[in-house]
């Protein structure tokens, strides 16, 4: 026994310093990245410094400090305490400076008081990056001063290129007519390609449903309209688990519970020490062991629980839902994509909504793209960015993922009891609608509970209440989404959210925003409805020019409505620029449109004149 915790303690140790250097990397490259951005020395400095507690062992009780030319830069909630580690850099012309880590409290004790040797080195780098970054600064002003510009130079340098290389006209061309594309190219950048499948043969039997398990995987994705199907390998003994492991690179691992309750366990635990960073999922059969296995859930052990339904969706939902934890930092820097939040903490529960919910956004998505794509491989690309769904199940992860995210959360899901400050909490629903709303008022918020006395303080919370047990529960769920997340046409509301009017496509979205009251602009624009409606669509690039914009950046709403028109003219007049567009009677009003009366072939002179309009 006493062999047996050793080597546990060991894979711990050893798992929790790769979890270690991973943060100190990270850190690196996020610095890097903020650097890069080019934007002024202050705010530069002072996002470096937010970003620096995550670097270290224990984050939650970390503030940096980073002081440079009689300047001070602090991360939120700094306090300067007696356990710190300081390292001083110097820049050109003799100017120094210094990067301050501080714990707030008492730690066990490491190489250097409470800190670690990594993280010195961590700090040094750190000193290193940011010495070089100011001296470059100070480097570009001498000579500034002297009459050479750098920048101006280098703009200088790479107009003469271009225009001298056909190459590089043909690369402007290609990023001029592909800019709204790119985007959709980074999003979801890791996708689950391979899937180890464990179950006994009465358990492969049960899913395979006389051999028509791949048919539905495979269905499911050919119905959304989804590429990259993952490859599922089954093995039934743990021999075979292991052999195959070790023989090839898993993105997740799924293990189908049966009679035997022990094995799975004994299963995940030799897989999570060997391979970490594997999800490892427990699909149980019968709900009544669902407590069994939460009991047995701990470090090392399976990853989540879900219980088999008899659908295959429910394979689905776990595949997306390890994507989307993972694109999930990818997607909201780079794409502006949503996040929908949903808090439940049974494995009965989530295991029935997650297959709805995304069943439900992707279909809704697909239908939208359908309506204002014409290139079916933009269609593709735009699925891409669909709004993420990331479950937590507790209170504090709930909160930890909110503040993660809180600039693209666009949706609570949540149920009314789970644990919080690990008790279990009657109200923690409430107290985490009650605390989001007062950051975000505004937040779209359904409580779903099997009881109905939850009813009346949901309405009180100004929410939708769905009851778990309803048997118009995927109805409800359907127009709640289409009504409040932007899937749906668009509803023009005066400033008390009456109706005034309705609008199905942008170029009616378009025309109306000329002429809706003033107070309508402003209930839309507080609320975020115009990026929100355009994310919807897919239309990312104009979705991220409006996101930024408040209501307060403009003197008067006839400022905001002008800003919305121009944006929206300028994001068609892009889109449109040197394509051929379908005859309408507001298009040949447009000198810059090449308009087609009819289908088929355009000939030789029909191209040139695109080709010139490009």
């Amino acid at each position: 026994m006493g062999e047996k915790d050793n080597i546990q303690n060991g894979f711990e140790e050893l798992r929790s310093e790769t979890l270690e250097r991973l943060k100190e990397l990270s850190t690196i490259n996020r610095t890097t990245s903020i650097i890069k951005e080019g934007k002024s020395k202050i705010e530069t400095l002072q996002k470096i410094v937010h970003i620096l507690p995550a670097g270290w062992q224990y984050p939650e009780f970390t503030s940096a400090r980073i002081i440079f030319d009689d300047e001070e830069y602090r991360s939120n909630n700094f306090l300067k305490t007696d356990r710190a580690q300081i390292q001083e850099f110097e820049t050109i012309g003799n100017k120094s400076g210094s990067i301050e880590i501080y714990y707030s409290k008492s730690f066990p004790k490491a190489d250097e008081g409470t800190f670690l040797k990594e993280e010195r080195d961590l700090i040094m780098n750190l000193a290193s990056i940011i010495s070089g970054y100011l001296s470059s600064i100070k480097g570009e002003a001498v000579l500034k001063s002297h009459g050479y510009d750098i920048k101006a130079k280098r703009k200088e340098k790479q107009k003469d290129v271009c225009s001298i290389t056909s190459k590089q006209l043909l690369q402007r061309f290609l990023n001029k007519n592909n800019y709204d594309r790119d985007v959709f190219h980074d999003l979801m950048p890791f996708k689950v390609g391979e899937i180890l499948l464990i179950a006994n043969l009465y358990d492969a039997y049960i899913i395979e449903k006389e051999g028509h398990f791949s048919e539905q995987i495979m269905g499911e994705y050919a119905q959304l309209n989804l590429t990259s199907l993952p490859r599922i390998t089954g093995v039934s003994t743990v021999e075979e688990a292991e052999e195959q492991l070790n023989s090839k690179h898993f993105d997740l691992v799924i293990i189908m519970v049966g009679v035997d309750k022990k094995i799975p366990v004994i299963l995940s635990k030799k897989i999570k020490k060997a391979f970490p960073y594997i999800p490892v999922f427990l699909l149980l059969n019968n709900n009544s062991d669902i407590q069994y296995f939460e009991k047995k859930k701990k470090p090392f052990s399976f990853d989540s629980i879900f219980v088999w339904n008899g659908e295959s969706r429910i394979f689905f939902a776990m595949i997306k839902q390890v994507e989307d934890r993972i694109n999930a930092d990818n997607d909201t820097h780079k794409g502006l994509v949503r996040v929908i939040l949903l808090v439940e903490d049974s494995p009965l529960y989530y295991s029935r909504y997650l297959p709805l919910l995304y069943q439900t956004v992707l279909a809704q998505t697909r239908r939208i793209i359908e309506d204002v794509s014409t290139d079916d491989l933009y269609k593709l690309l735009k699925m891409r960015a669909r709004p993420k769904i990331l479950l937590a199940t507790t209170y504090e992860e709930a909160i930890e993922i909110y503040d993660k995210y809180k600039d693209n959360i666009f949706c609570l899901i949540t149920d009314v009891k789970y644990k919080r400050e690990g008790k279990m909490n009657p109200t923690a629903g409430f107290e985490l609608v009650e605390h989001i709303r007062g950051e975000k008022k505004d937040m779209p918020v359904i409580i779903q509970s099997s009881n109905p006395e939850s009813e009346e303080k949901a309405y009180k919370l100004k929410t939708t209440f769905i009851d778990k047990n309803s048997e118009n529960l995927v109805q409800e769920f359907k127009s709640f989404i289409m009504h409040y997340l932007g899937f749906g046409n668009f509803v023009y509301r005066d400033g008390k959210g009456r109706k005034l009017v309705e609008v199905k496509s942008l170029k009616e979205f378009e025309k109306h925003l000329r002429t809706i009251p003033n107070d309508s602009i402003l209930y839309h624009a507080r609320k975020d409805h115009f990026s929100l409606w355009l994310m919807a669509r897919g239309e990312i690039q104009a979705a991220k020019i409006l996101h930024p914009k408040k209501p307060s950046d403009f003197k008067e709403p006839e400022s905001l409505r002008e800003y919305l028109i121009s944006v929206i003219q300028k994001f068609r007049d892009e889109q449109n620029q040197g394509k051929v567009v379908p005859f309408e009677e507001t298009a040949i009003l447009d000198e810059t449109n090449i308009v087609t009366l009819s289908e088929g072939a355009m000939g030789g002179e029909g191209r040139g004149l695109a080709f010139i309009n490009s």
